[in-house]
């Protein structure tokens, strides 16, 4: 779960052309910890320090049942692509 969440942190930090510095520095956060989270081999990682890095690219963590199929406008997005 965490290796597609950082894949779409780092679809987006790319699509808005930033660098894994910039989205470090406007975080309060290493450019390691950054790049840790899009490849997702992140040890630990706190939900505030992930909520914190997508609410700048205006992007939402969404909770549901464990096993349930996507949603249409998540296949739309391309969120269950594979790696």
């Amino acid at each position: 779960m965490l290796f597609m969440i950082g894949k779409k942190i780092k679809e987006e930090r790319k699509k808005r052309k930033m660098t894994q510095a910039q989205l470090a520095s406007i975080n309060g956060m290493s450019r390691t910890t950054i790049s840790l989270i899009e490849n997702g081999v992140v040890v630990d990682v706190g939900v505030r320090k992930l909520i914190r890095i997508m609410e700048t690219l205006d992007l939402e963590l969404v909770v549901r049942k464990a096993g349930a199929s996507p949603t249409l406008e998540e296949i739309r997005e391309g969120f269950f692509d594979e790696a």
